[in-house]
């Protein structure tokens, strides 16, 4: 089988059409969460994921959107957004979120927003992925939440390997070994790319490939400004942090 795993899509819908764009139809698309929050198209966003992905989990801007839940630890900037999305969202799509996993646990894999028990923990070192690797079993572990493409490689003698991959690549797993793979950002990356970020997953053989993916980000600042969004989530999708 092979998968495409998306991540904190962030209402930003010419960088979702970029990435599903590169995505044929017979590949399973998963989803790990924060579809809504930052940009200004969230409904699109929404009906996006739910007519193309497979499998979705929970992100903390969508369960922030559909109780406030969190939203207190929400920077300003975040918060505003998140206040703005609840009075855009229709309904049905309000349901759908409602409706989700905060996990999806496969055969050989696990799907967390940010890291499993502590499903919105951020591993933004070695010791945070210490302890998501002691927290579950599963072999491999797929998240999102830090909008960094990046993995973690747990060796049977306990050694712990650190990569980012800004500029997209591949992963061969290597057998007896332990994996946390951020697949990065579709709508806000982080790591100083500002190209659209997700993760192929071909099970079979065993490889993980990060692609990072041009958009019109002009034209989702242009919307953030019409929606009258906080002026600095558009600027930062310009410098990629």
């Amino acid at each position: 089988m092979t998968y495409a795993i998306v991540s904190d899509i962030h209402s930003n819908l010419e960088a979702l059409d970029a990435v599903f764009a590169r995505i044929d139809a017979h590949v399973r698309i998963l989803c790990l969460g924060d579809i809504v929050g930052y940009g200004p198209d969230p409904n699109a966003c929404l009906a996006r994921v739910r007519a193309r992905a497979h499998e979705t989990v929970l992100g903390n801007h969508d369960v922030a959107a559909i109780d406030s839940y969190g939203l207190a630890y929400f920077n300003e900037a975040a918060r505003s957004a998140i206040e703005w999305t609840q009075g855009q969202l229709a309904a049905e799509h309000l349901d759908w979120l409602d409706g989700l996993s905060y996990e999806l646990r496969h055969p050989d894999f696990l799907l967390v927003h940010g890291a499993p028990v502590d499903y919105f923990t951020y591993i933004l070192d070695k010791a945070a992925a210490t302890r998501a690797f002691a927290a579950t079993d599963a072999p491999l572990i797929f998240v999102g939440h830090t909008h960094i493409a990046d993995a973690y490689a747990l060796g049977p003698d306990g050694t712990l390997e650190h990569r980012f991959f800004q500029q997209g690549g591949t992963l061969d797993l290597i057998p007896e070994h332990r994996y946390i793979i951020n697949v990065g950002s579709v709508g806000q990356p982080r790591d100083l790319n500002p190209d659209a970020s997700f993760v192929r997953f071909d099970d079979a053989a065993r490889r993980v490939e990060w692609e990072r993916v041009p958009y019109a980000l002009e034209e989702t600042q242009r919307k953030i400004a019409e929606a009258r969004l906080p002026e600095a989530l558009g600027r930062r999708l310009g410098a990629g942090r």
